[in-house]
């Protein structure tokens, strides 16, 4: 699950939680314990994943990040002799079970005679990041911290590429289907030659499905959900819902002007009303509420507008905190 923010990457976790670790306070005692890990993998982005599932995921999409990243290593200078002294300096800065951010260990670079500040810095440690020697530690505070991936995770058995890819497209389509190959390509980073490869590969066989001139997958393993319409989701930025898909039009209610079309919905805070983004919201956080005022993008009544106040209310419930409601009137 996508996660550069990570305040609101646990709100997209916790509403797709149920019982007592769907809240805030679960989920961050759950990832200082290492019990979920926070790194750059998939696309060149910051992703919550389990601590089991690193090292092959890792392995497979690691090399596509890399391809992806290559402009950057080349106008910043780092090449496979830098990222490997880098590499070496952040193993010893970490090792015996230590804690550091992204300052400290480019501190210890500096000390080591290489420069290493600014976008230089995040790309050395993004570099050390997709080579699985080091991953997210706990928090101090409100700052990240990294650890070496060794001494967090645990051994896990390794999965030669094919099964890799077939795993991979099974999860992504059973939490993301019915989708199309370009959206699997989109999500992971792979080409589409090999997320089509993926789809066809994956155990159990996926379902393909023809509507005009497009064909998705999906598992014959989802459960079809019977709900009383309206449902309505606060769903954060990069919401898996949308950022998880290339082609987004089936996310969007009709009624949405153009320019909320392309951007509104897509990176910013979304209200989704039976599946269909319809309207925008901006969260603040005070000493001790959360502001949520809603931006209606399209008409809404009565009971959907009744939709947002229960969201709402999950939301508090989520993070103990009130939530203070306003721009429904």
């Amino acid at each position: 699950m996508q996660s550069q923010d990570y305040p609101n990457a646990k709100w997209a976790v916790g509403q797709r939680l149920v019982g007592a670790r769907a809240t805030e306070a679960e989920l961050d005692r759950a990832f200082d314990a290492g019990e979920i890990i926070r790194t750059h993998v998939l696309r060149p982005t910051w992703h919550f994943v389990a601590p089991e599932d690193l090292r092959w995921l890792l392995a497979l999409t690691g090399p596509r990040v890399h391809q992806a990243s290559g402009y950057q290593y080349r106008l910043l200078e780092i090449d496979a002799a830098l990222a490997a002294r880098a590499r070496a300096v952040i193993e010893k800065a970490l090792r015996g079970g230590v804690a550091l951010t992204r300052d400290e260990l480019g501190a210890r670079m500096i000390e080591a005679g290489i420069e290493a500040k600014g976008l230089r810095l995040a790309y050395l440690v993004g570099h050390a990041e997709l080579e699985a020697v080091i991953c997210s530690g706990p928090r101090r505070g409100k700052r990240q911290t990294y650890a070496l991936v060794d001494e967090r995770i645990p051994p896990a058995r390794p999965r030669t590429r094919d099964e890799a890819l077939a795993e991979l497209a099974r999860r992504y389509v059973e939490g993301h289907g019915p989708a199309q190959v370009a959206d699997l390509a989109w999500w992971s980073g792979l080409t589409r030659a090999d997320a089509r490869i993926a789809l066809e590969s994956a155990t159990p066989p996926l379902v393909r499905e023809r509507h005009g001139d497009r064909t998705f997958w999906l598992s014959p393993m989802q459960p079809v959900p019977r709900f009383r319409p309206p449902v309505v989701h606060l769903l954060p930025n990069y919401d898996e819902l949308l950022i998880a898909f290339r082609d987004r039009t089936d996310a969007m209610d009709p009624a949405l002007p153009p320019p909320a079309r392309v951007a509104q919905v897509v990176l910013a805070h979304i209200v989704v009303r039976d599946g269909l983004g319809v309207a925008g919201y901006r969260r603040r956080d005070e000493k001790s509420t959360t502001m949520v005022s809603i931006d209606q993008l399209v008409e809404l009544d009565s009971a959907e507008k009744a939709g947002i106040r229960a969201a709402a209310d999950r939301f508090e419930a989520f993070l103990g905190r009130p939530v203070e409601l306003t721009g429904l009137d």
